[in-house]
């Protein structure tokens, strides 16, 4: 028997002038959980598209079961032995479980598909993942838990030696992480080269024999033992012994940072070139808190105020790989300001899959939401924005009741949302850059029930300037600008002086967005909140992010805020500790 193997060495991938990936060497035998963690951003999902074949690497080399490929297409790597299940499954719901796993290779019989024989083949697969469906059932009745089952069923029909795992209990609750749990073990025992990519600690702890860390596209850290201890994943993960300080905003006259080049510098049609910002760095002294308060919950008139987060003199060194970037113009802290000046106010709010929770954003303030894929971070976004109904629960916007059934109803209380994913949910690609910043103020914009292109391009360009759009032309499509100048777009939006946004809400504002891109959208979003006034609300699984942008922070656990950290206790092991002290359950 041949003995399964994964081997990559030296795997490269650029976009732009971007490094997505650096020189990566990943090993995984035969019977091996191999963890691979990381921050959002640091190449884990590019890695994995470069061997499932979505993506074609620049340089290095791909061995999957002895043989060496320089680059494979979709076709080839599953011919190879390599199976790949995302996060988003690949089911087909109005498809039987057999119908799934065999979809693509049916069995074919006197140029019928053999339906029998698939489901013969199929029982015998989910036998071997310990499914608990048939497979004759339906695959849009089954719960999240049995769809992922037949997903690894559907891996193992073709035979498959490597199992990537991409954040797999996301969707999944307690009793089912466990059930999966079990089931990789199971597959370890067959001698399957399992990568497990999670951000759940628990998991690796229980389940990795190996963890290799990547961050900004290189092996930060890999180590073949296994029982890591949580508090030693976490340090891992930051890139730092946990005594160090960590990297923090800086301000005039600390030490300059340089950044590489931006993958702004050119979109899908080569646009012209973006160069880089550049940032300061400097650190707090003294010992460090990492105790996490209690939620401030909806008190926002008489809540304290939140500690300062000024920071001394004394730059610490810098580590090898390239920190965060830093808001060097962030929003002063408005705690002190605001006192009697809510801008927004939760009480009990409760929705599928969250809540009840309560908190208060004030007017000028930057807050984070910290948590977990699966916390419920984005459920709780969307239900304030309308996206998704609530259960239970008030919301006021500056003493004001309101309670938006719809997105519309939402921006016109004065409450946006720039979702995560924006493409499929806030670019209108095929729009010109001009109507997608302006869509929402073309009417106020008009002169009478004509469109005055005077207006339009007279606010597009003090807009574009405002986010550094790059390059600024009002008629070049959506489409044709690179992840993070089409993120700009978005958030122009609702930065543009026909904009009537009290609150912005940000669902992971940088992600997959270059480091210079994201100093100019923390720019942005501080300088709305400082001369604005705007009440921002952010959610990130990014604890530098959540650092270098926020006032203080509401950590999210399982659909609920568990604490609230700020001031000196706002620092990313806390964060790590915070959500790894809590495992998640499976609140999307």
């Amino acid at each position: 028997m041949t003995v399964a193997n994964l081997r990559i060495r030296g795997l490269s991938k650029s976009f732009g002038g971007a490094k997505a990936l650096d020189n990566v060497d990943l090993t995984v035998p035969a019977g091996q959980v191999h963890a691979l963690l990381g921050h959002n951003g640091a190449g884990k999902s590019t890695l994995i598209k470069c061997l499932g074949g979505a993506f074609a690497p620049d340089a290095g080399m791909i061995e999957v079961g002895g043989t060496s490929y320089a680059r494979l297409n979709p076709r080839e790597s599953i011919a190879a032995g390599v199976a790949i299940i995302f996060q988003t499954l690949s089911v087909v719901d109005s498809l039987t479980v057999a119908e799934n796993i065999f979809l693509g290779q049916e069995r074919i019989r006197y140029g019928v598909v053999n339906r029998r024989a698939q489901e013969t083949l199929a029982a015998g697969l989910l036998e071997r993942v310990a499914a608990g469906c048939a497979p004759r059932d339906r695959v849009g009745g089954l719960p999240m838990g049995q769809r992922q089952l037949v997903e690894i069923a559907k891996a193992l029909s073709r035979n498959a030696s490597v199992l990537v795992l991409d954040e797999p209990t996301a969707a999944l609750s307690g009793a089912e992480s466990d059930a999966l749990a079990a089931r990789v073990e199971d597959l370890r025992t067959q001698g399957l080269a399992i990568v497990y990519v999670t951000h759940l600690l628990s998991e690796v702890e229980r389940l990795a024999d190996a963890v290799t860390v990547l961050r900004d596209g290189r092996v930060d850290y890999h180590s073949t033992a296994s029982g890591h201890s949580r508090r030693q994943l976490v340090t891992t993960i930051m890139g730092r012994a946990s005594g160090s300080p960590p990297p923090r905003p800086g301000r005039a006259g600390a030490t300059e940072r340089g950044h590489g080049p931006s993958d702004d510098s050119a979109g899908p049609q080569s646009l012209p070139e973006a160069s880089g910002g550049s940032g300061a760095l400097d650190a707090r002294s003294g010992p460090r808190n990492s105790e996490v308060t209690p939620p401030s919950g909806s008190s926002a008139p008489g809540r304290p105020a939140v500690p300062s987060r000024s920071v001394p003199d004394g730059p610490y060194p810098v580590p090898h790989r390239d920190p965060a970037p830093v808001v060097e113009d962030k929003a002063p802290d408005p705690a002190a300001a605001t006192a009697g000046h809510p801008g927004l106010t939760v009480e009990g709010l409760a929705g599928a899959g969250f809540g009840p929770v309560g908190f208060d954003v004030a007017e000028g303030e930057i807050v984070g939401m910290y948590g977990l894929i699966g916390s419920g971070r984005t459920r709780i976004l969307e239900t304030l924005f309308g996206r998704r109904q609530k259960s239970a629960g008030s919301v006021r916007l500056g003493g004001r009741a309101v309670a938006p059934a719809r997105p519309a109803e939402a921006l016109a209380a004065g409450i946006a949302l720039v979702p995560a994913d924006r493409r499929a949910q806030g670019l209108f690609a095929t729009l010109t850059a001009q109507d997608n910043v302006l869509l929402p103020g073309l009417r106020s914009l008009a002169r009478g029930v004509l469109r005055s292109v005077r207006a339009e391009r007279r606010t597009f360009d003090a807009v574009a300037a405002a986010v550094s759009l790059r390059p600024a032309r009002p008629k070049l499509p959506a489409a044709a600008y690179s992840g993070g100048n089409q993120q700009k777009l978005v958030l122009a939006r609702w930065v543009n002086e026909r904009s009537r946004t009290n609150v912005l809400l940000l669902d992971e504002p940088t992600q997959g967005v270059d480091v210079g891109a994201r100093q100019e959208i923390y720019r942005v979003v501080a300088g709305l909140a400082a001369e604005k006034r705007t009440a921002v609300l952010f959610a990130s699984s990014d604890p530098e992010e959540v650092v270098a942008l926020a006032h203080r922070c509401l950590i999210v656990a399982r659909g609920r805020v568990i604490g609230e950290l700020a001031g000196a206790q706002l620092t990313e092991e806390a964060l790590l500790s915070a959500v790894h002290d809590t495992p998640a359950e499976g609140a999307a």
